[in-house]
């Protein structure tokens, strides 16, 4: 571990790029989480959106644009960046790239923001058509896409790069994962780039004379959901990687580590239909095959699972943990980082059940757009990635300011805050969804609401008031240990070594070609004929509305 430390290529320029990626992203956090408690209280009757001369679905906009699409994609790029080089131990192929991706992305960011919050584009963050946003939306979210192309290009370049400096060494697991996140979101992206180039920004233009929802959606859950994976990813690469070290503990097995993650690159991206079990447009025969694949991507999700909790185990352990549970309370739950990270682990088990739920046709039917789904999404995405992506920033930016983290009890407070928070808020979605309680709805002034929503709906609000007073800490103490920490601390990556050592692994877990070719070949069965049938009886003639 110190020899790595001496020899490691993170040169203050290229510090600084990742910390610009890491700012933008807890930019994004701060004006998306800044709604929340807004929703959430409405959702209990008490509108406080006026004030703001905005309505909720502006506010809701804003929370899922900048929340699940901004944030998470500045986050991933810096932290992708630095755990790839560090892992390699070879410099960046281009810093000039890694600031063009940055400003590119940046740009899109302005406007797709000036857009939502002009009130031209309230079309939620899966802008489903015909619903009709500003040019300027689309035209920012195709820009965003386009930077992360440019920061893959340069993260594969300087892969290329070590690679023939160092023929026949194995690829680094940290290496690994951030190649395999990129893999997956550059062919994912692909539907979404094609939805909104081909389709959106002609009919935001006035280009065409209408557009067919249906294939506009399906190019949609071509990207929609493997970018559930894009943003886990990160994490369970932290979690692999990273977490058992800073527990005290080692990698349980990374051989099994590896096949987890490469087994995401073929089975998370053809799995969207089952977003679209209620479309009758899609023939029960592909809602079928992607329900079977759905399931199927469960299999590395529970060899996350099992491989995680032992190395937290082995952890817990060596700490000096007894008994069958004895281990978990030897963890270190005193740091911050392992604390959210734990935390957001427990919270995510519920959310992978739930998860289960949404994937079989017959439960779906039942949850479907309602209140539930929102309520699954925010034990995923709300606390599974962005508070492990919290605690990983929590010793990720005093290792890049070289200054300590400015409070660890804030630090651990707001992560409890936020499980906290968000275990009464998704309960109330969820009890409330049950119950028939539509999403993407304003049910505070809905004339449809029903008396037994009472109870859930005030859940969330508490949960949601909670939330935002976690997120405050948050900000705070990242924004002190930026401005004011003066305590030095070096450049440490808490990487975990092995139980076991591996020489040598098998050629299908030390690289990306077969399981580029695995992907390739499920998106064509899985995909391919479908898209081809609705491409052919494609009516671009429904006219765009503005709703809100």
């Amino acid at each position: 571990m110190e020899e790595l430390h001496r020899t490691h290529p993170m040169d203050t320029a290229l510090k600084r790029q990742v910390l610009w990626y890491l700012y933008a992203s807890f930019i994004a956090l701060f004006i998306g989480t800044s709604f929340g408690p807004f929703q959430a209280l409405e959702h209990a009757r008490i509108d406080l959106y006026p004030f703001l001369r905005l309505n909720y679905y502006t506010g809701l906009t804003v929370h899922g644009v900048m929340n699940a699409l901004v944030f998470t994609t500045f986050f991933i790029s810096g932290l992708l960046t630095f755990l790839l080089v560090y892992g390699l131990q070879h410099p960046l192929y281009s810093l000039r790239l890694g600031w063009s991706a940055f400003w590119v992305m940046v740009v899109g960011v302005l406007l797709a923001a000036w857009s939502i919050l002009s009130g031209n584009a309230s079309v939620l963050y899966t802008f489903y058509a015909p619903m009709k946003a500003h040019p300027a939306f689309y035209i920012g979210l195709a820009l965003v896409v386009v930077g992360t192309w440019l920061l893959s290009m340069n993260l594969f370049l300087t892969y290329r790069r070590w690679r023939r400096l160092n023929p026949g060494a194995m690829m680094p697991l940290l290496a690994l994962g951030a190649l395999v996140t990129f893999v997956m979101w550059d062919i994912a992206s692909i539907g979404i780039a094609v939805e909104v180039v081909v389709l959106l920004i002609p009919f935001s233009l006035g280009w065409l004379n209408g557009i067919d929802p249906l294939l506009s959606r399906t190019l949609f859950w071509f990207t929609g959901h493997p970018l559930v994976y894009f943003w886990l990813l990160p994490a369970y690469l932290s979690w692999y990687a990273l977490l058992p070290h800073q527990a005290g503990g080692r990698l349980f097995s990374e051989p099994l580590a590896r096949l987890a993650l490469l087994l995401f690159l073929p089975l998370s991206v053809p799995v969207g239909l089952h977003h679209q079990f209620t479309d009758p447009g899609v023939p029960e025969v592909w809602k079928g095959v992607h329900t079977f694949l759905t399931f199927a991507v469960a299999v590395p999700s529970l060899m996350t699972a099992f491989t995680v909790t032992a190395s937290l185990e082995d952890a817990g352990r060596r700490r000096g943990g007894r008994g069958i549970l004895g281990w978990i309370a030897k963890l270190p739950w005193g740091d911050p980082s392992v604390a959210a990270q734990l935390l957001a682990i427990i919270l995510f088990a519920f959310g992978g059940i739930s998860g289960i739920i949404n994937a079989s046709y017959t439960t779906n039917l039942l949850v479907h757009n309602t209140l539930w789904v929102p309520g699954h999404f925010h034990l995923t995405v709300a606390t599974a990635v962005a508070l492990s992506f919290m605690g990983i920033a929590y010793w990720l930016i005093p290792s890049l300011r070289g200054r300590a983290l400015w409070s660890r009890r804030l630090g651990v407070v707001q992560a409890f805050l936020w499980f906290a928070g968000m275990a009464i808020m998704s309960r109330g979605m969820s009890w409330a969804g049950l119950l028939g309680a539509p999403r993407r709805t304003a049910l505070g002034s809905a004339p449809y609401r029903l008396p037994e929503w009472n109870l859930p709906l005030s859940w969330a609000a508490v949960g949601g008031v909670l939330l935002g007073i976690s997120a405050i800490f948050f900000f705070l103490n990242i924004a002190l240990t930026v401005w004011r920490s003066r305590e030095p601390v070096p450049l440490e990556v808490p990487l975990a070594k092995p139980r076991h050592e591996v020489e040598r692994l098998p050629w299908w877990l030390d690289g990306l070609h077969p399981w580029i070719i695995a992907v390739g070949a499920l998106i064509a069965v899985a995909y391919l004929p479908l898209l081809i049938t609705l491409v052919a009886h494609a009516t671009l003639q429904v006219p765009g509305v503005r709703v809100w």
